[in-house]
């Protein structure tokens, strides 16, 4: 049995110069529209900033700009293998007109969606639209071969081809054949650099290092600030309640010490009472080392430690597991732990009776998504349990993302980088 592997990629090539030249159109019609769009409403807004028109209108216009510029982002990424990724800087939920207005304009990376528009709908428009033309231009030299110069008046010109007749329609034609074998080359490398001049622009190589700089500060904090706060956690516990259990054990002893010769009866019920107490402050210390550090984690990896979270939930939970080796400790912890806080969340608060958990490894990233069928309405705010979540995911440069509209589902996805 033979394979016919050379047909089988030209039908790839064929393929992919086609979805190029549809995908560059597409962005073409897009990209000139939606440009000048956004530039003029972001100009009209901010010049009606001194008459107090702008204060309300600016931050609608310009998170209408950063959705365009998101777009473009997604596109880069799934169309192109160009990554760019946003750096905005986070708003107060709380704040007025006023504050976000300015929040926004301070923020070096609105200024670069501003400077990236006209951008786009120049040298974007121009860079998207010549794949497509690339493969469709040499159609037309094809039709002047097959008699349509006939229709054209005399003197018309087929790129530098004069056409007055029908072997200067072959001339156009061969000229047209030329650009279809350049196409089969450059078409979808052309397309990749209308994403690379975008992240040019959009990228800003030296604002988004001081932005992440920014964020590396902020997040270190927060993992300084998370940190102290479980240090005071464990201390609370541990004062509360396997040391006062263990208090209360050694006063046991002293009155069954005493009472051993005058009241063994008594002695006998102190026993019971004393063993009972130790019982349960090794059941503490158990429950507080596996708040700590999960022995199942440290044995068995991050995937059997979510199958055993998942057997102690009173909801029907379903795990789904794909990782090809195990990441490092913390990497692991800091998963095991985000994902326990959601499924705590959902439990609580979702009103779900099925839950499902998915974890896999892809692109040097662990991703864990947590869906359940509940009412729906999660958002991250200051103080909740997502909030947490994100803070934590961020000291090792990971996200959240929460898709939870009215009505559900709930689906939370969080990305880490690990090796």
């Amino acid at each position: 049995m033979t394979i016919d592997t050379k047909n089988g990629d030209v039908r790839t090539a064929g393929r992919n110069i086609g979805l190029a030249a549809v995908r560059g159109l597409a962005l073409a019609l897009i990209s000139l529209p939606g440009a000048v769009l956004c530039f003029c409403l972001a100009a009209l807004s901010i010049g009606l900033i001194p008459i107090g028109i702008g204060l309300v209108t600016t931050p609608y216009v310009l998170t209408g700009v950063r959705a365009f510029a998101n777009g473009r982002r997604v596109l880069a990424a799934e169309w192109g293998g160009v990554r760019i990724p946003p750096a905005y800087r986070p708003l107060p939920k709380d704040a007025n007109p006023w504050a976000r207005t300015f929040g926004m304009l301070g923020d070096p990376a609105t200024w670069r969606d501003l400077r990236w528009l006209p951008v786009d709908m120049t040298a974007g428009f121009f860079t998207a639209l010549l794949p497509a033309v690339l493969l469709l231009y040499p159609l037309e030299g094809f039709a002047l071969a097959l008699g349509l110069w006939r229709v054209f008046p005399d003197g018309y010109w087929y790129g530098f081809v004069p056409v007055t007749g029908q072997a200067s329609a072959f001339g156009a034609a061969a000229l047209g054949l030329v650009l279809l074998f350049l196409a089969h080359f450059f078409t979808p490398r052309l397309l990749r650099v209308h994403f690379r001049l975008t992240r040019a622009v959009l990228g800003g190589d030296q604002e988004q290092l001081a932005e992440r700089v920014r964020v590396l500060t902020e997040t270190r904090r927060d993992a300084v600030d998370a940190s102290a706060a479980e240090l005071r956690r464990i201390e609370r516990d541990l004062h509360d309640g396997a040391q006062a259990r263990l208090v209360a054990v050694g006063m046991d002893l002293g009155t069954i010490e005493a009472l051993l010769d005058k009241d063994p009866d008594r002695a006998k019920e102190l026993i019971a009472q004393a063993r009972k107490s130790s019982v349960e402050a090794l059941t503490e210390l158990r429950e507080l080392v596996r708040g700590i550090h999960p022995p199942v984690l440290a044995e068995r990896g991050l995937g059997d430690a979510v199958r055993a979270l998942a057997l102690r939930l009173p909801v029907a939970t379903e795990v789904s597991v794909d990782l090809p080796g195990r990441a490092e400790a913390p990497v692991e912890s800091a998963a095991y732990f985000a994902v326990s806080e959601v499924l705590t969340n959902a439990v609580k608060h979702s009103g779900a009776d099925r839950i499902w958990v998915d974890l896999h490894q892809a692109d040097g990233r662990l991703r864990a998504t947590v869906t359940d069928n509940g009412r729906g309405g999660a958002v991250i705010e200051p103080g909740s349990g997502l909030a947490g979540v994100e803070r934590r995911l961020g000291t090792f440069d990971g996200v959240l993302a929460v898709s939870s509209p009215a009505g559900g589902p709930t689906m939370v996805t969080m990305e880490i980088p690990c090796a």
